[in-house]
């Protein structure tokens, strides 16, 4: 086929819709910000609820990558424009391809958990992210505290930069959850001696495989109490006091432990933004990209011509990504093709 398609965004959504829009015969052109492929994914070490190696999803789907594909990494899309049903994408080089369709995979970005001063992040040593943690256990196999030593006490803070007004993002993030979940088990696997809590606002697990992984944790000592850290503080003569509310005994609790893991949220990516009103396309109430329709067509804009995937339009998890991108490829095709 002659007419050709442009990703923009390469993590595992922008991955599978090119793949499967090549392997339909059409030219593609996959732009991505960073070095290589891979996006979020590539800051994790192992994926819930199985705990799969996060690099095999990422091998794999690269493998699926026909090889007419053309991949322009290290690349920013900044601009989009229509004319005559012929997009022209500007990248910040000055250069400019054209294709006739588009589809937005662009993703998402982590809540920067230093917006949440109380919580110490850039502030205490030994206050870390759950990427943080996950970079941990790729390189050491387990979670050490900055001067090497083993933590005894672990405590995990769920919702951080969810769920939260003050920071207006008022929406849940969909995977923190199971995310705290399943490092609280990773922990308890790595360090048995170890304690570890797990501080919740709800537990919200309904994917297949979650309750049984939160089963697992439980039975492996892991304790959970839903309440909501409101700061942190040094302790004297070494750790960290967390301040939470035990919001089902209906009293403060003061805890002291070795290492805070904050499960941060997911936010919508600026450059995403910048790509949105170059097409004058809305966002949705919580700053992501809008959809056509949410239930009936949820990989089309109000454009014609310009998809979209993944994590772009709100918090998603990988399944979701893909099979949203399968989608959206399926949509292209038949926009590509009217009968």
């Amino acid at each position: 086929m002659d007419k050709s398609v442009a990703v923009i965004g390469g993590g595992v959504a922008g991955i599978e819709t090119a793949a499967t829009l090549s392997n339909l015969g059409y030219k593609v052109m996959l732009f991505e910000k960073e070095k290589e492929l891979g996006g979020n994914v590539l800051g994790w070490d192992r994926l819930f609820p199985t705990r799969r190696p996060a690099h095999e999803v990422v091998s794999n789907s690269l493998a699926t990558l026909n090889s007419t594909c053309e991949i322009h990494t290290s690349t920013t899309v900044n601009s989009i424009d229509e004319n005559n049903g012929i997009f022209n994408i500007g990248v910040i080089s000055g250069q400019h391809f054209e294709a006739n369709a588009v589809v937005l995979s662009t993703g998402f970005e982590l809540f920067p958990a230093e917006k949440k001063e109380e919580y110490g992040y850039g502030i205490f040593e030994n206050v870390i992210t759950s990427r943080d943690l996950e970079q941990m256990f790729r390189k050491h196999g387990k979670p050490t505290m900055v001067n090497g030593n083993t933590p005894k006490r672990v405590a995990f803070i769920h919702c951080v930069g969810s769920r939260d007004e003050k920071v207006n993002r008022p929406y849940c993030s969909k995977v923190c959850c199971v995310t705290a979940v399943k490092q609280a088990l990773e922990v308890k696997e790595a360090l048995p001696d170890t304690e570890v809590f797990n501080f919740y606002m709800d537990l919200r697990m309904f994917g297949h495989g979650y309750e049984q992984l939160y089963k697992e944790a439980q039975m492996h000592g892991v304790t959970f109490v839903r309440g909501r850290l409101s700061e942190t503080n040094e302790a004297t003569g070494g750790g960290l006091v967390i301040k939470v509310e035990d919001t089902l005994a209906g009293k403060p609790m003061r805890l002291t432990v070795d290492l805070v893991v904050l499960m941060v949220g997911m936010n919508p990516r600026p450059e995403t933004d910048t790509i949105l009103n170059s097409l004058g396309l809305p966002k949705n109430e919580d700053g992501f990209a809008a959809v056509k329709d949410v239930h009936l067509d949820f990989t089309k804009t109000k454009t014609k011509g310009v998809f979209i995937a993944g994590a772009c339009t709100g918090p998603n998890n990988i399944t979701d990504s893909i099979n949203a991108a399968r989608a959206a490829a399926i949509q292209v095709h038949s926009y590509l093709n009217p009968q």
